[in-house]
């Protein structure tokens, strides 16, 4: 650090130039990002409130306040109004939370979760954090996480199921109902991990769409991740987890008791936390509303069904499954796939590159011009690694 600080004006030019090498969402080129550009409303709110610590809510209490009726919102949404949870960093701490619960709910050490091969490398982490053993199961020929497979991997060590509802790599569901009943049968608690498709599914379902159950319809299901900082268009850091009453989360809470507002319960991970977020997505659930998210969702899931009919018109390319989500697998069995990412990412495309193909993501700051770019240097591609 310098002796003597420099001019804010100098400061300012020196970092709009050094983040042009930084991609924008604006470009239209971020393809394959879970997140976007937040909603102007929410970036207003969210920089006028910096200095809400949740960390310390007795300083806040309105401010907790807004934190309880937004869980009640995403309850909502998700089918329990009376869910107890809280806004946090996003879904790898979300799914830390949610490990964490079930273990002290089942009062094992070294116990088992049960996972699909398809699930977030942040359950990884958690069992890591935790002590506990991931044991992965194969998916059938949908992508889902195959029931069989779950069944006979359940043992007395078991102590959880963890579900998916919108997968990263393809945006498949699993069967969430049949993992319900397992949990309800066998006594363990079930996950969901629906951080990308929480913010989409409720509003295909008004849509029309034929959506699987997957949230707290289902008995078996004890939490779920959602992410407002995806598809909810806040502010990063603004992650979601909800538990199906507040039993539940008391089992991870802790009293604190050096608090300037007095003492407190804390039951998330950090200390510290973020109210500009609670408020930003506060505003933008009673901004938006249920007609609101219904428009976004529904013209994400246009332009998807576009690039999803266009793809295998393009000598060469196919898609790995029909889109649940706004999400797509594109393959190829006639050009190495990582060819292709190579060549999309010299022409500024940002893609996400799995072992069989290619993930793009239309997400809210696509627009249709840029489906159409994206489609003509498919095009250019195919002609030129084709020969």
């Amino acid at each position: 650090m310098q002796s003597k600080g420099l001019p804010q004006n100098i400061i300012l030019k020196e970092i709009q130039s050094r983040l042009k090498k930084d991609l924008t969402f604006k470009s239209g080129k971020i393809i394959s990002s879970m997140c976007t550009s937040p909603h102007p409303l929410a970036k207003k709110v969210y920089t006028q409130f910096l200095e809400k610590n949740l960390g310390d809510p007795g300083l806040f209490p309105a401010t907790v306040e807004m934190e309880r009726e937004t869980i009640r919102m995403l309850g909502s949404l998700l089918s329990n109004p009376k869910a107890s949870g809280h806004i946090v960093t996003g879904g790898t701490e979300a799914n830390i939370l949610a490990l964490w619960t079930a273990k002290k709910a089942a009062e094992k050490e070294h116990g088992e979760v049960i996972v699909p091969i398809s699930a977030h490398f942040s359950l990884d982490k958690a069992a890591d954090f935790l002590g506990l053993n991931l044991v992965k199961v194969k998916l059938n020929s949908q992508f889902q996480a195959d029931i069989e497979a779950v069944k006979e991997s359940v043992n007395s060590r078991t102590i959880a199921l963890v579900g998916v509802a919108g997968t990263t790599s393809l945006g498949v569901v699993d069967p969430i109902r049949e993992l319900s009943e397992i949990a309800v049968e066998k006594n363990l608690y079930l996950h969901v991990d629906a951080a990308f498709g929480g913010f989409v599914l409720p509003f295909l379902r008004e849509l029309g769409f034929n959506v699987p159950d997957f949230d707290f319809t289902l008995p078996g299901v004890c939490s779920i991740t959602v992410d407002p900082h995806k598809m909810g268009l806040a502010p990063i850091p603004a992650g979601g987890i909800l538990f199906r009453d507040n039993d539940l989360r008391k089992l991870i809470a802790r009293r604190v008791s050096y608090m300037a507002g007095g003492e407190t319960e804390q039951a998330t991970l950090v200390g510290t936390r973020s109210g500009a977020s609670v408020i930003a997505v506060w505003a933008l659930l009673r901004h938006l509303g249920m007609d609101g998210y219904k428009k976004i969702v529904k013209r994400c899931m246009d332009l998807t069904w576009k690039l999803a009919m266009e793809i295998p018109k393009i000598k060469g390319f196919s898609l790995v499954t029909k889109p649940t989500l706004n999400i797509i697998g594109l393959k190829s069995d006639s050009f190495s796939i990582r060819q292709v990412a190579y060549e999309l990412r010299l022409r500024g495309w940002a893609v996400s590159l799995f072992p069989k193909h290619i993930r793009i993501v239309v997400m809210p700051h696509i627009r249709e011009r840029h489906i159409e770019m994206f489609l003509e240097d498919l095009r250019e591609i195919s002609d030129k690694l084709g020969g």
